[in-house]
């Protein structure tokens, strides 16, 4: 059959996972964003469905006054002895930790910390034991991948942390991941940095803690020479094994929004690579060491159909699964409704790093068309495509001593700016739409049923490229103002 990448869409980076029986459990970074790690899962690598959240407390993840980009770093995910553990950095506090769970579907607990520094943490466990491991410097200042023996009950640390492997020269290294396999231990990693440079490496040892030999082809994984390729900032990846002994690649990369248009802004998404190993023990991924936009393999039974989800609504999607806080939210300004969602304003706006009254969903693809009937009694609210603090454009309908109006703004930077405003009078409804394509926003409202154009707006100024960070855009729906209310209705997100 043929799959198409990406395999999760949008703003999803940095994806482990691991396999329990016949289903295959996957999670993601998400920084400021709250709940925290998303999990997915699947039947059979291609059709994700995401379950639940690892982090879904206060007391389980710092985030306030986080800056974007800041708070959870890469998970790692893996089970061991009927019991699940996800192991992610706060790099905010510069804190590396774990929570568990015997039920993939419930709650995990409180942090367990592990005093090791660096970022990317991994588990692994092996005849009772358990290690960790992580980027960084080791107890005598020496970088590369570091690994300590711990106590898993507690996270304390049974071995001085040590550098076991330094890569193969590529600046960050980072991602390690451990597996033994065959009787060998395989150090993968990666390279380059999470932009156009990065890759997948590894190495090969006898022994857990090495020495290890990298394998003579690095990098195993990149697209970093495709020039005028979509897909670039290949790496960043966690292997697994199918019930029918195939091995697979889930890594990050990223959709540029043209040939030769080297700028992203739908984040770093989930893409799956095959994996294959010849006889004497190295392995080799993709299209000649390339992921493509889509594989024709005989590895997935030609029965199996990718499904793709075109229409977002209220009705057809979860608060608590497919939506998304800035930071830990005020409970009680959010009234989320079957069909509608009512918030109340507060003074927090949506240019600083705090907890502005936001709820928001990633955009998944390029052409999209979307609207939402908003009315309010005072203050501002709307619709805004959120990169971060400093780069987003808002739709939003705003009360002032004159009225009501529709205002189209742009913040890219230092520079705010509101390039249009229609005047509503005393009417506080308005229908606000937004059409996007691969370069660029157009802003609209629907005013006595004909569609009227306020501006449009280049989708790369809420670009990686532009903005920095490691995000993507999410459509968010927000209020602003004390004492004011907005009600949200007939939300409408359709991929094109």
């Amino acid at each position: 059959m043929k799959y198409n990448n990406p395999v999760i869409k949008g703003f999803y980076p940095d994806p482990s996972v691991c396999k329990v029986k016949d289903t295959y459990y996957l999670v993601c970074s998400t920084f400021q964003y709250f709940p925290g790690v998303p999990i997915f899962e699947s039947k059979d690598l291609i059709n994700w469905k995401q379950i639940g959240f690892c982090l879904t407390r206060e007391s389980q993840i710092q985030l306030g006054k986080v800056g974007s980009s800041g708070g959870v770093f890469a998970p790692t995910i893996r089970y061991n002895n009927g019991r699940f553990y996800m192991t992610t950095t706060n790099d905010t506090t510069r804190q590396n930790f774990y929570v568990w769970t015997d039920d993939i579907y419930g709650e995990w607990s409180e942090p367990i910390y592990v005093d090791q520094g660096g970022i990317d943490p991994d588990l692994y466990f092996e005849d009772g034991k358990a290690f960790f491991m992580s980027n960084g410097k080791d107890d005598n200042g020496i970088g590369g991948i570091v690994q300590c023996e711990i106590d898993i009950e507690t996270g304390g640390k049974l071995s001085p942390s040590r550098s076991i492997w330094r890569g193969t020269g590529g600046r960050y290294l980072e991602s390690p991941h451990m597996y033994k396999i065959n009787g060998r231990y395989y150090l993968m990693a990666a390279e380059g940095g999470t932009e156009y440079g990065h890759m997948v490496t590894y190495a090969r040892g006898d022994s857990i803690s090495g020495p290890f030999e990298a394998y003579p082809h690095n990098p195993v994984l990149t697209n970093r020479n495709l020039g005028g390729y979509e897909l670039q900032g290949v790496g960043h990846g966690d292997l697994i094994q199918d019930n029918d002994g195939n091995w697979w690649m889930l890594h990050l990369g990223f959709r540029q929004i043209g040939q030769w248009l080297t700028y992203h802004h739908l984040g770093r998404e989930v893409f799956l690579t095959p994996v294959t190993f010849d006889e004497d023990g190295w392995f080799t991924a993709g299209h000649n060491g390339t992921t493509l936009t889509s594989f024709e393999t005989d590895r997935i039974p030609s029965d199996v159909i990718q499904q793709e989800k075109k229409i977002f609504t209220f009705e057809n999607t979860e608060w608590n699964l497919d939506w998304c806080y800035l930071r830990h939210p005020v409970a009680e300004n959010y009234q989320l409704e079957f069909d509608k969602a009512t918030l109340k304003g507060t003074e927090v706006t949506l240019d600083v790093p705090a907890s502005p009254t936001f709820i928001g969903i990633r955009q998944r693809d390029f052409n999209a068309a979307i609207s939402c009937d908003v009315q309010l009694t005072s203050g501002e609210a709307g619709i805004t495509l959120y990169m971060d603090e400093h780069h987003h454009y808002d739709l939003a309908v705003r009360k002032d001593e004159h009225g009501y109006k529709v205002i189209e703004r742009l913040n890219i930077g230092d520079i705010k700016s509101i390039e249009y405003e229609v005047d509503l009078g005393n009417d506080d409804h308005a229908t606000l739409m937004i059409r996007a394509s691969h370069e660029r926003y157009s802003f609209l409202i629907r005013a006595n049923g004909k569609d009227i154009l306020l501006g449009t707006a280049q989708t790369r100024y809420l670009s990686s490229e532009v903005a920095g960070g490691f995000t993507g855009v999410l459509i968010g729906l927000y209020a602003y103002g004390e004492g004011s209310m907005a009600e949200f209705s007939k939300f409408n997100c359709e991929y094109l």
